[in-house]
């Protein structure tokens, strides 16, 4: 591909799922909102929510509702199904406006920002992505680069080898020329995912990033998300079903339940039998991982009716 075709490319993403960069919002700034309590190692948080009352026309999903993301923290966001985690999530990231309160980044009402300087901080995968029909794989990673595009700034040989790099993070250089649509679901999530690394967001928010993942693929994806955390400083935070999943790899848990947080901290305080309860409605016993030392629930054995010889 062309110079001026790759710029084609980065100029025409800007609509992908209309917010600019194939969904990815936010700001950057260098202030601290009040410090929050949470993961290890994690500062004050720049993003939070204050008094945020979330609804979908007149259906309310969260009232009165208060977040705050340490950090560079790894945060993930657990709870059943209907809870508000993916509202929250589309709130923290501009993509749904709060009927009340304010989404904070550095201390800034993220409302009021222009998206494309809130896409060179802040990147979304959302919960569901739809690529534009005979877009390769390349293109498609070359639009995280649109945020940093500008009349002064057009294509680069460093936004080359930064959308080269993020597709070999995740696995999908090889599939570079082919088309997004001839992908199995697996293939195109790690293609979003390594659009979004291509962003080159300090702050990255992931919604279910592990959606039509294999087991395998599931570890890879998290096991890259961490190095992220780990080696390059960035702030997390994903929404994941699985609650094992999310104690290994969280440094900061958030539990929700009808619409509003029952508890955050450390996994190793958040998950317990008696939270696994209240929240999900399970009976389990909560061990240590053999393998990492996080914690692991392990419901309870069902009692089988006795059959008759």
């Amino acid at each position: 591909m062309t110079k001026s075709e790759r710029e084609q490319t980065v100029q025409t993403g800007q609509d992908v799922d209309g917010t600019g960069a194939a969904g990815a919002a936010v700001a950057d700034g260098a202030g601290a909102a009040d410090a929050a309590g949470g993961a290890e190692g994690a500062g004050a948080p720049r993003l939070t929510g204050e008094g945020l009352t979330l609804a979908y026309d007149q259906r309310v999903i969260a009232e009165k509702l208060d977040v705050a993301v340490p950090d560079k923290s790894f945060t993930v966001v657990v709870g059943p199904n209907a809870c508000g985690k993916s509202t929250l999530l589309r709130a923290l990231s501009r993509m749904l406006k709060p009927a009340k309160g304010s989404v904070l980044l550095d201390g800034s009402d993220i409302g009021g920002m222009p998206a494309k300087k809130l896409a060179r901080t802040l990147g979304l995968l959302p919960q569901s992505s739809i690529a534009p029909d005979g877009i390769t794989v390349a293109d498609l990673v070359a639009r995280g680069r649109y945020p940093h595009q500008g009349l002064l700034r057009q294509w680069s040989r460093d936004d080359e080898r930064i959308v080269t790099e993020s597709m070999e993070a995740t696995g999908v250089a090889e599939l570079a020329d082919r088309f997004v649509d001839e992908l199995s679901g697996g293939q195109r999530q790690r293609v979003w995912i390594a659009m979004a690394l291509a962003q080159e967001t300090p702050l990255l928010l992931l919604d279910e990033p592990t959606t039509y993942l294999d087991i395998a693929h599931q570890v890879e994806v998290l096991d890259l998300c961490a190095r992220l955390h780990e080696e390059q400083g960035r702030t997390l935070v994903a929404v994941l079903h699985d609650l094992n999943q999310a104690a290994r790899y969280a440094t900061h848990l958030i539990a929700m339940r009808d619409g509003a947080i029952v508890a955050e901290g450390a996994p190793g305080d958040v998950v317990t039998a008696e939270l696994v309860e209240e929240v999900f409605g399970l009976s389990c016993r909560v061990i240590a991982d053999p393998e990492s030392g996080t914690p692991l629930v392990v419901p309870s054995a069902r009692v089988t009716p006795s059959r008759g010889a």
